[in-house]
This record gives structure tokens, C-alpha cells and sequence, in this order.
């Protein structure tokens, strides 16, 4: 189940004033019905006027609670990145802590299975870039895409520190791409001590892989191969855990399904 959307007042631990309430009540409003007309419609179909009518509000009366149409879309793909970060989450706990190995397949699951049930939403997120103004503040989506990849850098970093998979030396990555894998490494902040260029290589290449099998599903680019995607996606990321050490396991199966 998804969910609810997190307040002002979670965050802050405070109590909000009853203008505040409505204001964030009103706020989430506009949020769930510009991500409807997403849905519906596309990047193009969501229009401050349209919302508004739908309000029974006047398009300028929206600019009291969003800055534009881009802070709408910026507001509701951060949306998007928590709802997706908090399946991933459940995913991963809910196996057993120390089981690195479930944790990584159910949490890479949760991924495919979140994408391919939210299409549109993973297209707005992952695909092509939206018609955002180059100057618009993208600083929220980014904080809670950060957050949706924290669960694979932590259990990666796992893998690392446990030494399952042999690491390319530093030496043999392009020295034009070795900055560009440190800052990313300093950046995630792993905990391994001095985790190497080539780590980061690999963790790159790894999500190359299964990122670009759900892409193709979403987009539905395999169409005229396969039918059926999940054994596709179930044979990549058994190869990909063979290459990490991870012990791999078939997905449970549902009772009644």
C-alpha cells in the first residue's frame, strides 16, 4: 500500500496552525490532480489552468501555493522518487538484516515491479528530460532520487566491505573516468574504507544493466522479442548476481496467482 504523503508538520515534529493545514491540505490537492492529468495525459496535459478549473479556483489563485508549472513538476517527481523509495525500503526490510543477498533481489524487485505499474511515472522520472525551464530548482527531486538510490548504495556497500566479487584494478578504468567515480563515491559516501575506483565501476555497470531491462519493459522496446519480461529480467539479474557473489533465489511465489 502507498504511503500517505509526508506533512510539513511530520517533518518539522511542530504543530501547524489551522491556516497552514488547509494551505498544506490544498497544496497535496493540487499535487494529486496535476499527477492524475500526468497519468492521463502526459508531461503536456498538466496545466496550471486546467488544475485550477478542476479547483474551482483561477489559475493565478495557484501561484499562493506552487511558483509555476515547472515547482509543480519538480514537486510531484519528488513525490514520485519517495513514493518509489519508500517500496524499495519495504522491499529490503522486509527480509531479515543480516541476509544481504534477499535483501538485494527484493529490493531490485520492488524496483521493476513499481516501474511497470507506474509507467508514466517512471517515464516523467527516468526517461527523456520534461520540458523544464534550464533555471528551475530541481534541488527536491534530486534529494528524494538520492534517497531512492540510498538503499542499493548501502547494500553495495555491503558487498564491498565483504569482499564478495573481485574489483578491476584502478589502473585498467579510462583515466578521463576515474574523477567522475570518485566524486560519485565521495558524494553516495560509502562507508568501506577507501572504496576503489573500480567499485564504483562496477556498481555503475551493474545498475546499467538492470536499469536498462526495466527501461526496456516500460518502454516496451522488447515487445517484438518477448512477450512475457519478468524471465527476461529474472535471467539478468541472476547473471548480475552471479558476478556479485550474491546468492540468487527465485521470486516467491503468491498464493492463488
Amino acid at each position: 500500500m502507498t504511503k500517505p504523503p509526508v506533512t510539513s508538520d511530520q517533518r518539522t515534529g511542530g504543530t501547524l496552525s489551522r491556516r497552514e493545514r488547509v494551505r498544506e491540505a490544498t497544496l497535496t490537492e493540487i499535487k494529486a490532480i496535476a499527477r492524475r492529468h500526468l497519468v492521463e495525459h502526459g508531461v503536456v496535459g498538466v496545466s496550471l489552468r486546467a488544475i485550477a478549473r478542476e479547483m474551482g479556483m483561477t489559475a493565478p489563485g495557484l501561484y499562493r501555493y506552487v511558483e509555476g508549472i515547472d515547482a509543480l513538476l519538480v514537486a510531484i517527481t519528488a513525490d514520485m522518487y519517495e513514493e518509489l523509495a519508500d517500496a524499495v525500503a519495504a522491499a529490503d526490510a522486509g527480509m531479515p538484516v543480516e541476509d544481504t543477498d534477499g535483501r538485494i533481489l527484493a529490493s531490485l524487485r520492488a524496483f521493476r515491479n513499481w516501474a511497470i505499474t507506474h509507467r508514466t511515472e517512471y517515464s516523467v522520472m527516468f526517461g527523456p528530460r520534461t520540458r523544464l525551464d534550464p533555471s528551475a530548482d530541481i534541488g527536491v527531486a534530486l534529494e528524494s532520487g538520492r534517497r531512492f538510490g540510498s538503499t542499493f548504495f548501502t547494500l553495495f556497500d555491503r558487498l564491498v566491505s565483504e569482499e564478495r566479487f573481485p574489483l578491476p584494478v584502478d589502473e585498467d578504468i579510462p583515466q578521463a573516468l576515474r574523477p567522475e567515480l570518485r566524486s560519485f563515491a565521495d558524494t553516495v559516501g560509502f562507508t568501506s574504507p577507501d572504496i576503489s575506483e573500480g567499485a564504483v565501476m562496477v556498481l555503475t555497470a551493474c545498475w546499467v544493466r538492470l536499469y536498462g531491462v526495466v527501461c526496456m519493459e516500460v518502454f516496451q522496446h522488447l515487445n517484438f522479442v518477448v512477450g512475457d519480461m519478468e524471465p527476461f529480467f529474472e535471467s539478468e539479474l541472476q547473471n548480475m548476481a552471479k558476478d556479485l557473489g550474491v546468492r540468487y533465489s527465485p521470486p516467491r511465489k503468491v498464493e492463488g496467482a
